[in-house]
């Protein structure tokens, strides 16, 4: 009897009728003899729906005691959504209990909003899975030390899934969504692109960091860190799938190299729209001056991705990051407000139209020319660079937000991924 971890996502909970399919399902699995944990988000839309009823009672919620209440709001619709599942699979049946986050309990840090878990206790769990149970649990939510409700961010039920398949060792941790695996790009911009039937971890932690949103990056972290048995796959199958079928089917996030991954320079092209760069421009050409600057941006708890410092002009020089376009205008003001005055820096300047456009593989290891083949790619489109960051298996440029889709479609065609013959594609077609 094997200890399998479900986790559906917001659209495959979208009805009531879609929340009795995913009953229908776990209980299949559950009656095959394997002890089940379900983390479901909350039904499509409610975070958005709910988060906007926080915005019109209080449209600059910042302080930590806002964010407190927000964490309170948010956290409500996934409890609505287990409840819901567990009702569903004692329709069927299935002796289930519902769980929300401060109950199990998960715990974590205090950062409202963002915050990381940092234990699980899963004794409550076990002892209901010994007695027969299917427990389902809410995602994207835990408890501080002073009991507080904090959320995990968005995506964070499959963070919460992950972490929970991690604590109780279990044998594989599946994610639903409304896609049927991870492909070598967005199939609604290139109808061209490949699923895949296996992905390394490596990769996938890239694609997830540069934009892919079939996994949020820390989920994919998790999954690293305690070597969880990952897979992607669909809910809009038919419930009644045979067993078997369904655990091979999707995309396997696996943690070996094998002959074919050898082949695939680059795997696939990751896309992020929801990008800003700003820059602090004519600042002292001393050391100490980007620890200056970034370590106001980190006190504020906003994530920096993209770096690039120019080349000295008189002493001065212009310094540029990139931030999600959700933080834009928090870091704007924090730069004009304190780090301008500190640093005698000439001006504070910012872009929330630009994108990232990447490609990923580990192939890129083993060969050279990836780079230049890419750079060229874009210049035939006439496509500027603005920005560019690289890592071993993945190459990333800054581009004008227009220009995404155009970038996406001539990198996949330069890298022979809508190639079913191509060794790219190799992985899973």
């Amino acid at each position: 009897m094997a200890l399998i971890v479900h986790k559906y996502g917001g659209t495959s909970m979208g009805s009531p009728e879609r929340i009795r399919n995913v009953a229908k399902r776990v209980a299949k699995w559950h009656r095959a003899g394997h002890q089940m944990v379900v983390v479901p988000s909350a039904m499509s839309g409610e975070t958005n729906r709910l988060l906007g009823l926080a915005r019109e009672v209080s449209p600059a919620a910042q302080t930590p005691q806002m964010l407190r209440e927000l964490d309170m709001i948010a956290s409500t619709g996934e409890q609505v959504s287990v409840g819901l599942l567990a009702l569903a699979l004692q329709a069927e049946g299935i002796d289930a209990v519902s769980y929300a986050g401060w109950q199990v309990p998960v715990r974590t840090d205090a950062s409202y909003t963002k915050a990381r878990i940092e234990s699980i206790d899963d004794q409550r769990v076990r002892a209901d899975l010994s007695a027969g149970k299917v427990v389902v649990i809410t995602g994207f939510q835990g408890m501080d030390d002073a009991q507080n409700i904090t959320t995990l961010g968005r995506g964070g039920s499959d963070t919460s899934a992950v972490a929970i398949a991690a604590a109780m060792k279990a044998a594989e941790c599946l994610i639903y969504t409304d896609v049927d695996g991870v492909y070598t790009t967005d199939p609604r911009i290139v109808p061209e692109a490949k699923r895949l039937h296996t992905i390394c971890f490596e990769e996938m932690l890239e694609m997830a960091s540069l934009g892919s949103k079939v996994l949020q990056i820390r989920s994919v972290e998790f999954a690293g860190k305690y070597r969880v048995p990952l897979r992607v796959l669909s809910s809009f199958t038919p419930w009644d799938i045979n067993i078997d079928e369904e655990a091979k089917s999707g995309t396997l996030i696996t943690f070996e190299e094998d002959e074919n991954m050898e082949q695939a320079v680059v795997s696939g092209i990751a896309f992020n729209r929801d990008e800003a760069k700003v820059t602090v421009m004519g600042v002292p050409d001393k050391p100490g001056i980007a620890s200056q600057i970034l370590g106001a941006v980190a006190d504020a708890n906003i994530d920096v991705d993209v770096i690039i410092q120019n080349v000295s002009n008189d002493g001065k020089t212009d310094f540029s990051f990139t931030v999600h376009r959700n933080d834009y205008q928090r870091t704007l003001d924090l730069l004009k407000t304190q780090v301008q005055p500190a640093t005698n820096a000439a001006q504070v300047v910012g872009d929330n139209k630009i994108c990232k456009v990447s490609i990923v593989g580990i192939g890129m290891r083993s060969h050279v020319g990836v780079a230049s083949k890419m750079f060229r790619s874009l210049s035939e489109e006439g496509i500027n660079i603005q920005m560019i960051s690289t890592s071993e298996i993945k190459t990333s440029v800054v581009i004008d937000e227009k220009y995404m889709e155009l970038a996406v479609r001539a990198l996949h065609k330069a890298f022979d991924l809508d190639d079913p013959n191509a060794a790219g594609a190799k992985i899973g077609s």
